[in-house]
C-alpha cells in the first residue's frame, strides 16, 4: 500500500517545456526507437516509437514559483524525458514509479523556503513501495520538511516529487 503521491511534472509547465526548457533551450522531440525512456509527464518508461523530448527541467524553482520560497542556490536543474506532445499524465494512482529492487535514489528533503534539510541514500529494497514508504515516513517526520524529492543516483536526474500532505 502507497501511503505518499508521486507527483508528475504539472501540465502547465510541461506545455512550457515543449517550447522553451527551463535552460532556455527549444525542445527537441526525437523518436525513441527502444524505448525504455523515464517519462515524467506520465510516470512510466517510454514505449518504441514514441516521440519523446529530453528537456532541462528545474523543478524547485517552479514550485517556489507558487509559494514565494526562495530556494536561492539550491535552485538546480536537470535532464528529464518527457512525451513530445500533450499525454493523458499517468495513467493509475498509486504506487511509485520507476521503482525496480536494487536501484539507488536520492531522497532529498525540502523546507518550506526550499532549502535542503537533509537527504539519504535509498538502495531499493524487493519491495520497493515499502521502501519508498518508510523513506517518505522517516522525511516528513520532520516537521520542517515541506517537500522531497527523488533523484537516479546514477545521472542525477529528478524522478518524481513528494509534498507534505
Amino acid at each position: 500500500m502507497t501511503f505518499h503521491t508521486a507527483r508528475p511534472i504539472e501540465p502547465a509547465a510541461l506545455k512550457q517545456l515543449r517550447d522553451t526548457d527551463d535552460a532556455g533551450r527549444a525542445c527537441a522531440p526525437y523518436t525513441d526507437e527502444e524505448g525504455g525512456a523515464p517519462l515524467r509527464c506520465c510516470l512510466r518508461l517510454s514505449e518504441p516509437g514514441e516521440r519523446v523530448a529530453l528537456v532541462s527541467y528545474a523543478p524547485l524553482r517552479r514550485w517556489a514559483a507558487g509559494t514565494w520560497a526562495r530556494p536561492g542556490a539550491y535552485d538546480e536543474q536537470g535532464p528529464v524525458f518527457v512525451h513530445a506532445h500533450e499525454c493523458e499524465g499517468p495513467a493509475r494512482a498509486g504506487g511509485y514509479p520507476f521503482a525496480r529492487p536494487g536501484a539507488l535514489r536520492t531522497v532529498r528533503r525540502y523546507d518550506a523556503d526550499g532549502h535542503i534539510v537533509g537527504g539519504r541514500l535509498l538502495e531499493l529494497p524487493d519491495d520497493t513501495t515499502a521502501g519508498f514508504d518508510a523513506a517518505f515516513a522517516e522525511a516528513f517526520a520532520d516537521p520542517e520538511v515541506a517537500l522531497v524529492h527523488v533523484r537516479a543516483v546514477e545521472y542525477g536526474c529528478f524522478h518524481f516529487e513528494v509534498r507534505r500532505a
